[in-house]
């Protein structure tokens, strides 16, 4: 299913629903055609939805003196600069490729643009704008985006509640749908710092957005993922590499073809044991039903034309006969029979 219309179909019928999930393979390409191709079919055998990329010039993203925010024993560049720098080879020929061969094995393009040149290119190959959390105060960037008319993806990393509702209400001049992303904008995340309950929150202040969440994380057993759509978020992004032991900002965090593969099968498995999200009984629970649940007893021997009070009864399995519920419409009425103690009774044995 493509990303527009999973999000149609949620802000349709709010629920819990199987995830889609955003592979984010972000500049792990390296500056490498083969590489990236390897990333988009890996993603696909894993089980995404999407492939989304990262679309800047180190000159537009970052001035010459910005320093790190990532974990620098991981990543040792220190600049932004710098290490955008490195990534920043693939522009509009390289994505228009990417796109197509996306479209050839079936998976979802995207790429979260970083300037404006790159989202006017960048909307005539996808469906949908991701804002990153960088840019959540970036208003001007974000009416550039919105002003093509398609849903924003906005993750919601280091902001404050008034800072979300500033965006929300820029995105909401233009009536793009918004996909609201909890984030925690730490490279990694730790555990503890992941905060999963936050989506709660954001669900409840923002009901009319599409919850998701952007994990940093590392991928372990991918329970992180798991809890946070069991908590409601539908649409997941996390880094995607090809291999998790390269050096550099984004592997060491990242899930890999085989952590992708163990979450979707989590998930089929997850959504099995959820099943209907409508209670109602089921038909293989009819046996239960009528032999596991109580019909009003004889507690003693009734005779003909005796008044029916509670000492003439009691309640016992099966559920055959008149349901206990119905106690206080059996008292009172006369009985048309005698009936011998512990016998089930039925409406037609009264008048």
């Amino acid at each position: 299913m493509k990303i527009v219309n999973f999000l149609n179909e949620y802000l349709n019928s709010p629920s819990l629903y199987s995830p889609y999930i955003i592979a984010e393979a972000g500049v792990n390409h390296e500056g490498s055609m083969e590489l990236a191709k390897r990333l988009i079919n890996e993603a696909k055998e894993g089980g995404a939805h999407a492939i989304k990329f990262q679309t800047y010039k180190a000159e537009t993203i970052a001035s010459k003196n910005s320093p790190s925010y990532w974990d620098t024993t991981k990543e040792s560049t220190k600049s932004q600069f710098e290490l955008f720098k490195k990534y920043d080879k693939f522009w509009k020929s390289e994505y228009e490729k990417l796109k197509e061969y996306c479209d050839e094995i079936d998976i979802e393009f995207m790429s979260t643009p970083f300037d404006m040149e790159s989202a006017t290119y960048l909307n005539d190959l996808m469906d949908v704008f991701k804002i990153s959390s960088s840019d959540i105060t970036n208003l001007p960037f974000i009416e550039y985006m919105c002003s093509f008319g398609k849903p924003i993806i906005l993750s919601t990393g280091a902001s404050y509640i008034w800072e979300i509702q500033q965006a929300l209400e820029t995105i909401a001049k233009f009536g793009n749908k918004v996909c609201l992303m909890h984030c925690i904008l730490n490279y990694p995340t730790l555990d503890e710092n992941a905060n999963l309950g936050m989506i709660k929150d954001l669900k409840e202040k923002f009901p009319d957005t599409v919850p998701g969440y952007s994990d940093h994380t590392l991928p372990y057993e991918m329970e992180t993922l798991k809890v946070a759509n069991l908590l409601g978020a539908v649409v997941l992004e996390k880094h995607f590499t090809h291999d998790k032991t390269l050096p550099g900002n984004d592997h060491y965090h990242a899930m890999d073809k085989e952590d992708l593969k163990l979450f979707v099968d989590k998930m089929v498995k997850v959504y099995e044991l959820l099943g209907s999200q409508i209670k109602a009984p089921l038909e293989t629970e009819a046996i239960s039903r009528n032999n596991a649940r109580r019909s009003l007893v004889s507690s003693k021997e009734i005779v003909e034309g005796e008044v029916i009070s509670k000492e003439h009864l009691t309640w016992k399995r099966p559920a055959v006969g008149i349901s206990p519920k119905d106690i206080n419409q059996l008292i009172g009425k006369i009985a048309t029979q005698t009936i011998a103690e512990d016998t089930i009774l039925e409406w037609k044995m009264f008048n």
